[in-house]
């Protein structure tokens, strides 16, 4: 074989590598707190789509919150857009500018965009990953989506490679489905540290239910909204088991409803 063809061989080997996933030379964003970034490699990869769950309506605004301090991570100071389904904001209410502020987002880098159903949010939500000035894209939808399949989460995955864009998706009272998601996240509430604390940092109860490259675990992390990353509670009262790292795909929080993918 000559040194031309060695080459070229070397460099497809090396573009399927990427598009089959292979994260090895990718950025990653640690999250702040220890195990979760320890399991993850370092962190959240960049260039890449990264769902979000909450079982039912009444998770949603923790949730949001959960992936608030995601996108503040992955953004830095870079611009954020949030694209929002119009029934998504008829179920949940809308997007507080002051409660993001708190959490640390500043509104003054965020775009809101509000699309009419979910074709619409998809399509805005792939245009937006193609700008490469942008920190990340959030694409906020309610219920199941039939437009969301496999091949969409695909086509978001490529764009966000192709721009070093996070995608971050926020499914709220749908079921798991087959995508091309790095990780996949299951977050409720999780219960304040003291029945006596009037008002304190935000605690979730976080699963990450689908690693591509690596195990599965659950915490209960503290979002520190000065700092402006997640931590480990100082003391809590009902501490979690990990996962096991034989255990299915999908979350045991979905229930009976879950799918595998």
């Amino acid at each position: 074989m000559t040194g031309a063809r060695i080459n070229t061989l070397a460099s497809l080997r090396g573009t399927i590598g990427r598009l089959e996933g292979d994260a090895g030379g990718l950025s990653r964003v640690a999250l702040g707190h220890a195990e979760a970034d320890a399991l993850l490699q370092g962190g959240l990869v960049r260039g890449a789509l990264h769902e979000v769950f909450a079982e039912s309506g009444r998770h949603g605004a923790a949730a949001t919150g959960f992936i608030a301090g995601l996108a503040h991570r992955l953004a830095g100071r870079r611009p954020l857009v949030w694209v929002r389904q119009d029934f998504a904001e008829r179920e949940s209410g809308a997007l507080s500018m002051s409660g993001l502020n708190e959490l640390g987002l500043d509104p003054r880098l965020l775009v809101t965009v509000r699309a009419t159903d979910a074709e619409t949010a998809l399509r805005a939500a792939a245009d937006a990953l193609a700008c490469d000035a942008l920190g990340a894209v959030v694409l906020d939808v309610w219920g199941e989506v039939r437009q969301l399949d496999l091949v969409a989460s695909r086509r978001l995955t490529l764009a966000a490679r192709a721009s070093n864009v996070a995608c971050l998706v926020l499914r709220t009272a749908a079921v798991p489905s087959a995508s091309t998601a790095e990780t996949r996240w299951a977050v409720r509430s999780a219960p304040s540290l003291s029945a006596m604390e009037a008002w304190g940092a935000p605690l979730l109860d976080t699963q990450l239910v689908r690693n591509r490259h690596g195990q599965t675990g659950r915490w209960i992390m503290e979002w520190k909204c000065d700092e402006g990353l997640f931590r480990e509670p100082a003391t809590y009262s009902q501490p979690l088991a990990a996962a096991p790292a034989d255990r299915p795909i999908e979350a045991p929080a979905f229930g009976a409803r879950r799918r595998a993918g």
